[in-house]
């Protein structure tokens, strides 16, 4: 594929602009050591985001024991029309496809993955099987169809993940957008950016609560966390082409885990929803750090960098950052870049 420089993906994702203040600037500080327990990892995300967490989950399957996705479609959607992944792929069949016919589908994405493993190219398809899974869709979802978000669930049907291993949740009145119980977010029709919407109850906590069915303390409300939440450096890990990621993520750190062993979720933003264009809410006003301070549950926000390429500032699930298929391999610089910050939690403080 030729990389589409300038184009923006406001051609398949309609967003509006969204302008906001800068995060705070707190000193950056290189990503902790917290021997933190790699067998209890779990990724989620929203749109772009939700596309990442699934090609995360499926080329690093080893690792991963849960996925949330929310208003996304399956591993490799990009590819699941037509031989070639680009840009005209992912409107034709991962957004708002003309027919059922032209969208993506689970059964192509679990084919396509069958192939790269075949290869070599990911993780062995067998550790899907044990991973809990999580779909949320909306059903006035005008930017990415139900009919799509459920090809999720379909791809891990055939994977061999256990019915009680996956919940979707379909909401009738959601469009498209990250669920909350916040009454000074949009609508929860409301299907427009900055895509934080109120539907009455907080997603972040209800996709945790499946993907780490152990945790069983009651959230804490965001004023009362009592943990840190650090902005790191990110570009120790993203190489020196830094492939489309920005120079810093964040990390939050329950108090309680930095004696170690605590589980990690990496939780992912959608497009038009990294700390460059929405400051802080995102990563401090969704839920997941009231949820994870009193369960021991370490909580990573990756971010990308807005350019000319990326206007939208959207995770590559369809090539821009690699220029072919690789992009949904383990030779994905975005995904190594996530991989090493795993690495670097699961290292015990010297």
């Amino acid at each position: 594929m030729k990389r589409m420089a300038g184009l923006s993906i406001l051609c398949c994702f309609p967003f509006l602009g969204v302008m906001a203040q800068p995060p705070g600037q707190q000193a950056v500080v290189p990503l902790p050591a917290l021997g933190a327990d790699m067998k209890r990892v779990t990724v989620s995300g929203i749109d772009a985001g939700g596309f990442m967490a699934g090609q995360l989950a499926t080329a690093f399957s080893r690792h991963f024991r849960g996925i949330g996705v929310i208003g996304a479609g399956p591993y490799f959607c990009a590819g699941t029309y037509s031989a070639r992944s680009t840009l005209e792929n992912v409107v034709t069949a991962c957004t708002a496809p003309a027919s059922p016919a032209l969208g993506a589908g689970g059964d192509i994405a679990w084919q396509k993955a069958r192939e790269f493993a075949a290869a070599g190219q990911i993780d062995p398809l067998a550790h899907l099987r044990r991973q809990r899974v999580y779909v949320f869709s909306g059903a006035g979802d005008r930017v990415v169809a139900p009919a799509v978000s459920a090809q999720v669930a379909r791809f891990y049907r055939l994977a061999g993940a256990a019915p009680a291993q996956i919940q979707h949740a379909r909401h009738l009145r959601a469009g498209h957008g990250f669920a909350t119980d916040n009454p000074d977010d949009l609508p929860c029709d409301a299907g427009k950016a900055p895509f934080f919407i109120n539907c009455g109850f907080n997603g972040a906590h209800e996709l945790l609560r499946h993907l780490h069915p152990g945790m069983r303390r009651a959230p804490v409300a965001t004023g009362a966390v009592t943990g840190k939440l650090l902005r790191v450096d990110q570009a120790a890990f993203a190489g020196a082409a830094q492939a489309g990621m920005d120079a810093t993520a964040y990390l939050f750190v329950p108090k309680a885990c930095t004696g170690g062993k605590c589980a990690v979720h990496v939780a992912l933003h959608g497009c038009q929803q990294a700390a460059s264009q929405v400051a802080g809410r995102f990563y401090q006003h969704l839920g997941y750090n009231g949820f994870a301070d009193p369960n021991r549950l370490i909580v990573l926000y990756p971010q990308v960098r807005v350019s000319r390429e990326n206007p939208q500032g959207c995770w590559d699930f369809w090539g821009y950052s690699t220029g072919d298929t690789s992009f949904a391999t383990r030779a994905a610089p975005q995904m190594r870049a996530i991989m090493a910050m795993l690495d670097r939690l699961e290292q015990r403080r010297k």
